[in-house]
């Protein structure tokens, strides 16, 4: 059993960036029709939406791109700031879609950023609490670090909603300021899909590492 859950856990993840990979390949091949840039079709879709105050800069890496509420700053890698991509496009007008929801208040992103802190400073102590836990038979420490990984978890769950919000809010952009061609919104859609099951298949994982860690510890008591 224990053998199969760790498969599973290895496989899952596995399958979702080969997935995500799959498409971005695919439509960072494709021009958009409009002949946009990632960078142009951020600004526009910001701009309608009240929101020029915040910048979009390069950044280095590939499907590094993300949205920095503290700093009101989207940053674009160097494919999809200067891409006229399908990909470029869909990537662009996601992180658009966070700053949409920041200026809002959507709930789950006010959510998420109000645990973000607590979980990047324990998380990095996780493993080490729960192989402690192991080597001296003690439950206290390993459910302390199963604690730990479940306020990631919960972490993971709020960010599936944010993520997949933020994909509904982009293609609505899109469409609505005519800034792909026609047909061109269903490569989005793909693309957008396959981003968004990579938080699925992390939260999958998460829960069957949790599951898995349970059952080796009892194991291990008994």
């Amino acid at each position: 059993m224990d053998l199969l859950l760790y498969l599973v856990i290895l496989i899952i993840p596995i399958i979702a960036q080969i997935n995500v990979s799959s498409s971005y390949g695919k439509y960072k091949g494709i021009e958009n029709s409009k002949g946009l840039t990632g960078f142009e079709v951020a600004r526009k879709i910001l701009d309608e939406n009240g929101l020029e105050d915040i910048y979009v800069v390069e950044t280095s890496g590939e499907l590094t791109d993300h949205y920095d509420p503290t700093r009101k700053v989207i940053k674009l890698s160097r494919d999809i700031f200067h891409g006229n991509t399908i990909a470029a496009s869909s990537v662009a007008a996601h992180e658009c879609g966070h700053a949409i929801q920041d200026k809002e208040g959507y709930t789950f992103m006010r959510i998420r950023s109000f645990i973000f802190p607590l979980v990047s400073f324990v998380s990095p102590f996780s493993w080490i609490v729960i192989v402690l836990g192991f080597l001296f038979s003690s439950f206290n420490l390993f459910t302390l670090g199963i604690v730990i990984l479940l306020l990631i978890l919960l972490f993971q769950l709020v960010t599936l909603p944010v993520e997949f919000d933020a994909s509904k809010r982009a293609k609505k952009e899109l469409v609505k300021l005519n800034l792909i061609g026609k047909g061109e919104d269903e490569g989005v859609a793909k693309m957008l899909r396959a981003a968004a099951l990579t938080y699925v298949a992390s939260v999958l994982t998460s829960i069957l590492e949790i599951l898995r860690l349970f059952l080796m510890f009892n194991n291990r008591r008994d």
